[in-house]
């Protein structure tokens, strides 16, 4: 009788390049966040906004130097989802991953309605619907061949993004100092004009810090794509020490040079976005093009990183057990495929609501996501404490270490506590952060009432991989 062979396992495979996960750890969750919804911040805050984007970017800042020691110590495409059920328990991972699962899932329509958008303004002939379904088509065909190709649009998008943020600043840098020829606009008057540098008080910075914390999410989507690279501690590590540099040069760079060319009262910043406003103010020829296209690149890139993060999301819960079965299974390039598939579903059903029921039920549905980014924060910075307790327990200290450990930690825990009970009790934010506590009470009530099969047996991800 001939022997049985055993077969060989599929697991995710390291098809991402350093050269890529470089570069998507530079720039690739830059959305239209930064593009346009910063004209929102501006008319929020005025020009100290600068303060809310340096508050939200030492807080990510923290946030991802916490996840970095827990994803240097055990690379996992659950990411923090992994990290709270080992941490907290499986109930709080369980409710973080499909909370996260379900922000990707709503984000990606709105990253594909945005860029069906300009489309349909360039050829109105077609109609935005269609725009949005043959982009997402699109990507979910390159995230379904292999998680390379991913990688590499990835990083020419990316590419796009930082040498468009790039050449912006120098662009700003010289109307700002008088030697851009197309224009007589030169200083920073407009820091102190119109009310001076903070004109609608101290709680508009803490409200512009709830809307660019928006702008910011997505910068843990690195600690996902690392186990699907070679040296997956290595590239963790250089990627969360970049990410200063990624808040001061895109988000604060660019910001202060806006807030000093245009006023924040503006009329047209709300129409046009705050990157177009700036460059109409300096003269720049086709700013509108060049803003569009941009932004074209930039949500189509969200949308391409959202999908990515969410089928991994997906995956890792199905390989704990914490999802169907079939989400786990691996195509033979190494693509969860079954998860790929479920997430554009997702987000065909979203955009599908939102053309045919134009703001009612897309727009009830996308106010569930409200307060996820500071939950997932909050969840990270709970589990970093409590794996650091036992890591040094154990005596065995990680090797890449938050900082000032356990004071930084309490603070940013602190922080985003007080910040989601200013949300609470703010009239303008009160009621997403009530629809996104049901929704997260509902799946945390899934979680804890959820029953293993009766002699089935739950693996982990790495786990699953060397048995499947």
């Amino acid at each position: 009788m001939r022997p049985q062979q055993n077969k060989e396992p599929r697991s995710l495979k390291h098809g991402l390049s350093s050269r890529q996960v470089s570069m998507i750890s530079i720039a690739g969750i830059i959305g239209a966040g930064l593009f346009i919804g910063s004209s929102n911040a501006i008319a929020t805050a005025g020009p100290a906004i600068l303060i809310s984007y340096a508050l939200t970017g030492l807080l990510v800042l923290l946030v991802m130097r916490m996840l970095g020691e827990m994803a240097i110590a055990s690379p996992d495409s659950g990411s923090f989802s992994t990290y709270a059920g080992r941490a907290i328990g499986p109930w709080a991972g369980f409710t973080i991953g499909w909370l996260y699962w379900w922000f990707w899932v709503l984000i990606i329509p709105v990253e594909a309605i945005a860029g069906a958008d300009i489309l349909h303004a360039w050829i109105p002939a077609v109609p935005s619907w269609l725009f949005a379904f043959l982009i997402m088509v699109t990507l979910s065909s390159t995230n379904l061949a292999s998680v390379k190709n991913f990688g590499e649009f990835e990083y020419w998008f990316a590419l796009v993004k930082v040498v468009a943020i790039a050449a912006f600043i120098v662009v700003c840098a010289l109307g700002v100092s008088g030697y851009w020829p197309l224009a007589e606009t030169s200083g920073v008057g407009q820091l102190l004009a119109n009310g001076g540098f903070m004109p609608n008080g101290f709680g508009a910075v803490l409200g512009g810090v709830l809307v660019t914390i928006f702008s910011f999410f997505g910068a843990e989507i690195v600690t996902i794509a690392a186990e699907e690279t070679e040296n997956p501690k290595e590239k963790i590590r250089k990627a969360t020490n970049l990410v200063v540099y990624r808040i001061a040069i895109f988000y604060v760079a660019s910001i202060f040079f806006i807030v000093s060319l245009v006023a924040w009262n503006d009329p047209r910043l709300m129409e046009v976005g705050s990157f177009q406003r700036a460059l109409e103010i300096l003269n720049v020829p086709s700013a509108k093009l060049m803003v569009d296209i941009v932004v074209l690149v930039a949500v189509t890139s969200c949308m391409n990183s959202g999908l990515y993060t969410a089928s991994r999301m997906l995956y890792s819960l199905g390989a704990r057990g914490e999802a169907h079965p079939i989400t786990r299974r691996i195509s033979g390039n190494g693509v969860p495929s079954a998860a790929v598939i479920l997430s554009t579903l997702a987000g065909f059903i979203g955009c599908f609501v939102n053309y045919a029921f134009p703001g009612k039920v897309f727009g009830f549905l996308l106010s569930t996501t409200g307060a996820i980014a500071l939950l997932v924060y909050l969840v990270i910075a709970v589990s970093q404490l409590r794996m650091r307790a036992k890591l040094e327990k154990s005596g065995n200290p990680p090797e890449f270490k938050m900082w000032l450990f356990p004071w930084l930690t309490w603070f940013v825990i602190a922080v985003i506590t007080l910040v989601l009970g200013y949300m609470l009790v703010s009239e303008r934010y009160r009621y997403e952060t009530l629809m996104t506590a049901i929704v997260a009470g509902t799946i945390l009530i899934m979680g804890i009432l959820r029953r293993k099969p009766s002699g089935s047996q739950v693996l982990p991800a790495a786990d699953f991989q060397k048995n499947n």
